[in-house]
């Protein structure tokens, strides 16, 4: 008998996702007799996928245990989006007063409302990710557990299903660190934190990297004291460390406890506390917290599949792929968070479509040339694209870099958001675009533009020669821009210059 995930709170928001995303009367097609595409999990990559097969005239079949849309949709990028807008909401009326504006005192968030709110537009969009949609594109959806049976076999519902090609998607899950006592006494994951009703009075958030410092932001600006946790000597430890530092600065501007560079030793209950033992600075301290929210790294969901039965090698890492994101067995490829080390949304998809090219054309794209952008939605955020200095120097390449910070660009000093900077790292002596990094209130947005002149082989003079609306915090790239044009200009070529004008008068 198929099980039926269960989502809390059971409301009418929740009841539209469930029938959404995984019907509790939906009843498994009988199989084709075989399938140019077999796609096994439907998050991110594996709907991708599957749309982009059936929309080429391919036989697909479309496999999930649990709810289609997978993180992004149901625990990810759509419901803590959601509640970091309505955070940045409580960040304003902070910060109202610095602006010229009263606030009413007692003015706060009402964390039910916000939650209800996460629920009602995450049922909203998940139409986009349904099973009847998916139906109605064409691809046979399964749901239930999926086992290889064979080389070019797969198993579901007691029903055999054969294959050309086959995808695992499968994608990865929170990863709990062996601290003794924590699974004894309870925690959260991004899998639960947002089935809350109820904000935590005191929070403690285990691992400061884009999912911890997200949620620890959000829930302090909702009211929860919150204490961060990390291991590290610096938040966000894959970012530029002047980015992390201007961020670390902001969150205890906030009031958020951050204890860098610890051990956690213990975790107990005592009574309705969860009380956190740890060692810092050569010293022992202990926390009483409300919640635990664990954010410390994923673990993928290579469990169940059979892999050994279809030849598919794999590691705890994830499934092995080589540069197409084939795996050992020819026929199967593997894309997104189960064989990728960026899990990214945005990363799951970009490996989709190399899937389908590769899989279904002969193609051969290969994973190794993508330029992946990633962004940590913080306020401010942390945006970046290609290399840090720190690699460009490990692979022997000089780098020039250049900086704009945004206390010296107008519309950042009119907005009061002048904690941040553009950074672009070029090859020496060249305007080519080896990285950058941007901190900002909407860095996010801002990273494309650099983004798309890597991938266009476009440098930095292509990107001086381009009108920004004026006045906009994005105009901080192009200055950068300018501030390489101005490296052009030599004493010689000055001198030059300065010989022609005198002769010209």
């Amino acid at each position: 008998m198929r099980h039926v995930p269960e989502i809390l709170p059971k409301d009418e928001h929740n009841r539209v996702l469930l029938s959404n995303v995984h019907p509790p009367d939906w009843e498994d097609p009988e199989p084709a007799p075989g399938y140019n595409l077999v796609v096994i999990g439907a998050g991110t990559a594996g709907l991708v996928t599957a749309a982009g097969g059936a929309g080429l005239g391919a036989r697909v079949a479309l496999i999930e245990k649990h709810l289609l849309g997978g993180d992004c949709l149901n625990v990810g990028c759509v419901p803590s989006k959601c509640v970091i807008r309505s955070s940045r909401v409580t960040g304003e009326i902070d910060r109202a007063p610095e602006l010229g504006v009263r606030v009413p005192p007692g003015t706060a968030a009402d964390f039910p409302a916000v939650m209800e709110r996460m629920r009602r537009l995450r049922a909203r969009i998940s139409h986009h990710d349904s099973v009847r949609r998916f139906q109605g594109l064409g691809v046979d959806v399964f749901l239930g557990d999926a086992q290889f049976t064979g080389r070019d076999t797969a198993a579901v519902n007691g029903k055999t299903l054969r294959f050309s090609r086959a995808v695992i998607a499968t994608g990865a899950r929170p990863a709990a660190p062996p601290i003794p006592g924590l699974a004894e006494t309870g925690y959260l994951t991004n899998e639960t934190v947002f089935s809350l009703t109820e904000l935590p009075r005191r929070l403690a958030v285990i691992g400061a990297g884009p999912i911890g410092c997200e949620m620890a932001q959000a829930f302090r600006r909702l009211g929860a004291e919150v204490w961060l946790l990390e291991a590290q000597d610096q938040i966000l430890t894959r970012e530029d460390r002047d980015a992390a530092e201007i961020l670390q600065r902001a969150f205890v501007r906030e009031g958020i406890h951050l204890v860098l560079g610890c051990t956690i030793l213990t975790v107990e209950a005592r009574g309705r506390e969860k009380v956190i033992q740890f060692e810092g600075n050569a010293s022992c301290a202990d926390v009483s917290v409300d919640e635990i929210l664990v954010g410390a790294g994923r673990a993928p969901n290579v469990e169940g599949l059979n892999l050994e039965v279809a030849g598919v090698a794999y590691t705890t890492h994830g499934v092995e792929v080589n540069d197409y994101l084939q795996t050992t067995n020819p026929r199967i490829y593997a894309a997104g968070d189960i064989c990728l080390p960026h899990k990214f949304t945005h990363t799951a998809d970009a490996t989709a479509r190399i899937v389908l090219q590769n899989a279904l054309f002969l193609g051969r794209k290969k994973v190794s040339a993508l330029v992946i952008p990633w962004c940590t939605y913080t306020d401010p955020e942390i945006a970046h694209v290609g290399m840090h200095e720190g690699d460009a120097l490990h692979r022997g390449i000089a780098v020039d870099t250049f900086v704009r910070p945004l206390k010296e660009v107008d519309r950042a000093i009119a907005d009061g958001e002048e904690d941040g900077f553009v950074k672009v790292h070029v090859k020496k002596g060249t305007d080519r675009i080896l990285g950058a990094t941007i901190v900002a209130r909407h860095a996010g947005e801002m990273l494309s533009e650099i983004t798309l002149a890597m991938v266009g082989n476009l440098g930095l003079k292509m990107i001086a020669n381009v009108i920004h609306p004026y006045p906009t915090q994005a105009e901080a790239i192009r200055q950068a821009a300018d501030a390489y044009n101005r490296t052009r200009l030599t004493p010689w070529i000055k001198k030059l210059f300065s010989l022609w004008l005198a002769w010209t008068r």
